[in-house]
């Protein structure tokens, strides 16, 4: 299946990166947001990521321009309309993305598959919202999404072979490498993941170490690039949170328990990176 124009919904983080990386690859990309200033914010981290490689010299002044004049923002969720493939960044909460799919549902075309970025939600629950489980699937990208490599591709319950062979296919030609996994509460990446940062911040609150040690163990020790603490700070406490719920919910396993000190700094605003505090402080 030859897509056409693709649409982003939700221009935070992953959805602004997600639309850079299409618009790199060739694609006319609908950017769709709740207000223009949001979505301003979002055009703001695009050019920055695009200087960034420029600088490294892996794109050009043309590339940077013709990337930039790819991405159409609007706040009108009708303009979605006329893509082939929409992929949804919002907030990692259940109800609102099965609200979005139901409305994505009836104003997209019935051959456009529907796609959720989600990091931990299920696809299956997800395609309920819709009168085309068939076509909707998991594309999980990684943050930052125009350097990492992977995306993890989620097969719900209804999605076909066509559907996984066409995102599978749109993901190798984006230059990811794509991961066919099945939908269980984390899928791969996150359930592996999150259990390990909800331990590191089970070790901060019972003592055992401060957030730099365990960093500088995790680290040193095991080769990590970064450690669990500041992942989970650039991540963001309150995406770690919403997740480990997720797990617990799904599984039923009380292993899965969210450390008391992250539902406290969640109810603090201590949300990492984004607001300049987490378990490490930022300018």
């Amino acid at each position: 299946m030859a897509l056409g124009a693709i649409a982003v919904v939700g221009s935070g983080t992953m959805g602004n990166g997600i639309a850079q990386v299409f618009a790199q690859r060739g694609h006319s990309v609908i950017l769709r947001d709740l207000d223009q200033a949001i979505l301003d914010r979002a055009r703001k981290q695009m050019e920055k990521s695009l200087t960034r490689l420029l600088e490294k010299e892996t794109i050009s002044n043309a590339d940077k321009a013709s990337t930039l004049a790819r991405i159409k923002l609007v706040t009108d969720l009708e303009e979605t309309a006329a893509a082939d493939f929409v992929i949804e960044a919002v907030v990692e909460d259940v109800d609102a993305k099965m609200r979005l799919f139901h409305e994505l549902d009836e104003i997209c075309k019935r051959d456009t598959i529907l796609a959720s970025n989600t990091s931990s939600i299920s696809i299956t629950r997800l395609g309920s919202a819709t009168n085309r489980p068939e076509k909707v699937i998991g594309m999980h990208f990684m943050n930052p999404a125009p350097l990492m490599p992977l995306v993890e591709v989620i097969r719900g319950q209804a999605t076909t072979d066509q559907t996984l062979r066409t995102v599978v296919q749109l993901a190798r030609q984006l230059g990811k490498t794509p991961v066919e996994v099945n939908d269980y509460p984390g899928f791969v990446s996150n359930r592996v993941l999150m259990p390990m940062i909800n331990e590191a911040i089970f070790a901060v609150y019972e003592g055992v170490a401060s957030p730099e040690a365990i960093d500088q163990v995790m680290k040193l020790g095991m080769n990590h690039p970064m450690g669990p603490l500041t992942l989970a700070d650039f991540i963001g406490l309150d995406v770690c949170l919403a997740i480990m719920q997720v797990l617990q919910e799904g599984f039923g396993d009380p292993k899965y328990r969210p450390c008391p000190l992250l539902r406290r700094m969640v109810a603090a605003g201590w949300l990492g990176r984004k607001t300049g505090r987490g378990f490490f402080t930022y300018a």
